[in-house]
C-alpha cells in the first residue's frame, strides 16, 4: 500500500471531525439537547420550590404576631400560639446536636486516622445505613428503648431520636474533611514531638473546623423539621414544658396535629408553623452557604 493510499484512507476520517463535518454536527446537536434539558429540569425544580415558599409565606405570614410568639398552644378559639412549641423545638434540636455532635466527631475522627479493617468499614456502613436510614424506625427504637421501660414520653426521648439523625451527618462530614488535611500537617506536628492526639486536637481539627461546623450545622438543619421520630419520643404538650422527663412540645408535630384540623385558627396556626419552621433551616443552609462555603477545609 502506497503512501497516497493511507492518506485517501485517513482523510475521511479527518474531515468528520471538521467543523462542518457530520460528527462534528452530531456531537453539538447532542450538546445543545443536554444544555436544554438540564435548564428545564433546573426550571423545574426552581418553579416547584419557589411555588412552596410563596405558598408558606401567603398562607403562613398572616399568623405572624406577637400573640404567636408569647403564648403557648390553646384550644380552638382561645386566641393560642406557638411560643411553647417554638420553645420545645429549641431545646430538643440543641440537645441531640449536644449529644450528636461529639460523638459524629470522635467517630469520624476514628475513622479517619485510626480506623482500619472489619472494625472501620463496620462502623462507616452502620453510619451511612444510618443516613438512609427512615427516620420513622428511629423514632419506633427510641420508643421501645427509653419510653416503653420509663412508662411516659419526654423530650429527653426526642432529643436521642433527633442525635440518632443528626450522628451519621457530623460522621461522614468530619470524616471527609479529617482526610483532606494535608499529610504535611500531621508530619510536621508528629515532627516537632507532639503526639497523635494532640496533633489531631489541636493542628488537624483547627485546619478541618470549617467543614466539620458545616457538618454539624447541616446536621441541624437536618433534625429541625423531623416529626416522625417526636410522635413517638416526645409526643407533644399543650401546656408550657421545659422539663426532658416530660412530654415536650414542638413545631413540626404542631404542625401535623394542627394541619388536619377543622378550626381555622389551628389550621393558620400550622401553616405560620411551617413556615418557620422553612425559615429557620433556610437560614441555617444560607448561613452554610455563605458563612462557611468560601472557605477551605
Amino acid at each position: 500500500m502506497t503512501q497516497n493510499d493511507v492518506a485517501d484512507d485517513v482523510q475521511p476520517s479527518i474531515d468528520g471531525w471538521k467543523v462542518n463535518g457530520s460528527l462534528a454536527m452530531r456531537r453539538q446537536i447532542m450538546d445543545r439537547t443536554a444544555t436544554v434539558l438540564s435548564l428545564v429540569a433546573t426550571g423545574v425544580a426552581l418553579l416547584a420550590l419557589g411555588s412552596i415558599l410563596f405558598t408558606l409565606i401567603i398562607r403562613g405570614a398572616g399568623g405572624l404576631s406577637l400573640v404567636t410568639f408569647i403564648h403557648s398552644t390553646a384550644s380552638p378559639g382561645s386566641n393560642g400560639g406557638l411560643a411553647n412549641a417554638i420553645i420545645g423545638s429549641v431545646i430538643q434540636t440543641a440537645v441531640s446536636i449536644l449529644i450528636g455532635a461529639p460523638l459524629g466527631m470522635m467517630c469520624g475522627i476514628y475513622l479517619a486516622d485510626y480506623g482500619s479493617g472489619w472494625m472501620a468499614s463496620t462502623t462507616r456502613f452502620v453510619s451511612d445505613m444510618l443516613l438512609s436510614a427512615p427516620s420513622i424506625l428511629i423514632g419506633l427504637f427510641i420508643y421501645q428503648l427509653l419510653v416503653v421501660p420509663t412508662g411516659h414520653f419526654s423530650g429527653l426521648a426526642g432529643s436521642v431520636a433527633l442525635a440518632i439523625l443528626a450522628l451519621p451527618i457530623v460522621v461522614r462530614t468530619t470524616e471527609d474533611m479529617l482526610r483532606l488535611v494535608p499529610i504535611s500537617l500531621r508530619e510536621a506536628g508528629i515532627g516537632l514531638g507532639a503526639s497523635k492526639w494532640r496533633v489531631i486536637l489541636f493542628i488537624c481539627l483547627r485546619a478541618a473546623r470549617t467543614g466539620v461546623m458545616t457538618g454539624v450545622l447541616l446536621a441541624v438543619a437536618r433534625v429541625a423539621g423531623e416529626t416522625a421520630p417526636l410522635l413517638f419520643t416526645s409526643l407533644g404538650n399543650l401546656d408550657w414544658s421545659v422539663s426532658l422527663n416530660r412530654p415536650m412540645a414542638s413545631l413540626p408535630v404542631t404542625i401535623y396535629q394542627y394541619a388536619g384540623s377543622a378550626f381555622d385558627d389551628w389550621v393558620q396556626l400550622a401553616w405560620t408553623g411551617a413556615l418557620l419552621v422553612t425559615l429557620g433551616v433556610l437560614l441555617i443552609n444560607i448561613l452554610v452557604r455563605v458563612g462557611f462555603g468560601r472557605k477551605g477545609a
